[in-house]
């Protein structure tokens, strides 16, 4: 398909500017997905307990929590008018099945997650303890169901399932009720939100766990022994454990979604090896540079990892970028580079399982050195705890970039396992074509440094509220909390306050 010099012009900025704001929105989602649950994890152990440093770190990380929504929806709501104004001929076709979960996510889940986020809030002193903590609960609840649906409506744009195409409108449709439950059973959907999800948890324990070891460590050497020992090195672990599991189940989920991405998608998988031809026992590249057509130099190949990764089988067979552009070449054309940009691809393929992986051994190591009720009082390992909390965050960001970015040139790719339907879209064939090219750099500028503003109020925010710490007990204060108790007097508020 060939387009005018202006349309190739609109094409590529629509696609840049909704790349620069799903990465921007997406930065502030994992936090809020995998924080909420842990804010809900550390009230219940408060309540369990009765241990004031749970509760002091409840409300710590909840501020976290709420500066980090706020903005989340202040990102995600432009979102939502691209698809109308720079992908209009998209949602035209795709709008009766795109838009349905999409709303169930905004009148079902967002108003369950910020009606109960409110009412958490406000309710500290106006409703029960065990029923403030069901509000955080239902937050959590609200915020991965949220997810939910909307990576239903991203899986569907990667593997269409529930549609026909209505021949008198020309567009694509849910087949009726079962159309929309195969939509939300998607085998791509739920390999997908159990690895965000996992992901999530990642960003939000290693949150918890550099915020943790950054307070115990300027503690212990201040001299404040007790808040060190029985706060941060508390959440120090308790960030630790959460990171390592949830490091665990995302490359386990991962590894599942990438078998079906192999299937499903092999032109993707082949590009995230730069494999030109069809091999058997295929192996992993470390690193990569050119292209097929000049040559691809490897460095440090792995022999058979690839073909494990893809298959479960080290000398299975697996599909080169030729074949795969032969196969799209025979089901749906010819003239369209079916290949999607195998740099990017390649190479956001690594950074998202090095930082990963590199996410996953600092907790370990963490959760290895603060064993025996030791204290880590290294200046040094403060600073280093502060230089990780980026790290999940990349690694997150790049497997978007990797999913994206691989999916080209399709914005809806076909089904391979259904050959005779006829669902499917290249991205050139969805951008609006009333929409002119520099009415489309100009929203994209604004909104570029509409958000870039916004993450800088993001990053000052937390950052603030992080260096503020909090004001917790003292040794001296438990002895006089235990004897107010046992007097039955009143005891004194000694957390931190709002």
């Amino acid at each position: 398909m060939v387009h005018a010099p202006m349309a190739l012009d609109s094409l590529d900025l629509a696609r840049w500017q909704f790349g620069i704001t799903t990465v921007y929105h997406f930065i502030l989602v994992p936090l809020t997905i995998g924080l909420s649950p842990l804010v809900a994890l550390m009230e219940a152990l408060h309540l369990r307990t009765g241990d004031e440093q749970w509760r002091v770190a409840t409300k710590f990380f909840g501020k976290i929590l709420l500066i980090n929504f706020a903005l989340g929806v202040a990102t995600g709501i432009v979102q939502e008018f691209q698809f109308g104004m720079n992908w209009s001929e998209y949602s035209r076709y795709v709008g009766n099945i795109f838009g349905a979960p999409l709303a169930f996510e905004a009148l079902l889940a967002f108003f369950m997650e910020s009606t109960f986020l409110g009412l958490w809030i406000f309710g500290w002193d106006r409703l029960s303890p065990r029923l403030h903590n069901l509000c955080m609960w239902m937050v959590a609840l609200g915020t991965n169901v949220s997810a939910f649906f909307i990576l239903a409506a991203n899986s569907w744009m990667q593997h269409p399932v529930g549609a026909v195409v209505n021949p008198e409108t020309g567009r694509a449709e849910l087949d009726g009720v079962g159309g929309f439950f195969q939509v939300l059973g998607n085998p791509i959907l739920w390999t997908t939100i159990l690895h965000v999800i996992a992901t999530s948890f990642l960003v939000a324990g290693t949150i918890v766990f550099g915020v943790s070891v950054w307070w115990m460590v300027k503690a212990a050497r201040a001299g404040q022994d007790y808040e060190a020992r029985e706060l941060w090195r508390r959440l120090t672990r308790f960030g630790a454990v959460a990171v390592v599991v949830a490091g665990l189940l995302t490359a386990g989920s991962g590894h599942v979604q990438g078998q079906l991405v192999a299937e499903e998608q092999p032109a993707k998988m082949a590009a995230a090896e730069a494999l030109c031809s069809t091999e058997s026992g295929a192996g992993f590249t470390v690193a990569a540079f050119g292209d097929c057509d000049s040559g691809v130099t490897r460095i440090a190949s792995v022999p058979n990892v690839y073909s494990f990764m893809a298959t479960n089988d080290p000398n299975a067979r697996v599909m080169g970028l030729d074949d795969a552009q032969a196969m799209y070449e025979q089901r749906y054309g010819a003239g369209v580079d079916y290949t999607p940009d195998v740099a990017t691809t390649f190479w956001s393929f690594r950074l998202m399982i090095g930082l990963g992986v590199l996410s996953l051994l600092i907790g370990a190591v963490g959760l290895w050195l603060i064993r025996k009720d030791r204290l880590i009082t290294s200046p040094r390992l403060g600073r280093i705890a502060l230089w990780t909390l980026p790290l999940p965050f990349l690694a997150s960001t790049f497997g978007w970039i990797f999913t994206e970015i691989g999916r080209q040139p399709w914005v809806v790719a076909p089904n391979l396992a259904d050959p005779v339907a006829q669902v499917y879209m290249l991205t050139s064939d969805g951008v609006s074509t009333v929409v002119s090219s520099p009415t489309v750099l100009a929203s994209m500028v604004l909104f570029t440094l509409l958000y870039a503003a916004l993450g800088i109020i993001w990053f000052v925010l937390v950052r603030r509220y992080v260096r503020e710490g909090v004001r917790t007990q003292t040794e001296e204060s438990v002895e006089l909390v235990g004897r107010a108790a046992s007097r039955r007097a009143p005891v004194p508020v000694l957390s931190f306050e709002y």
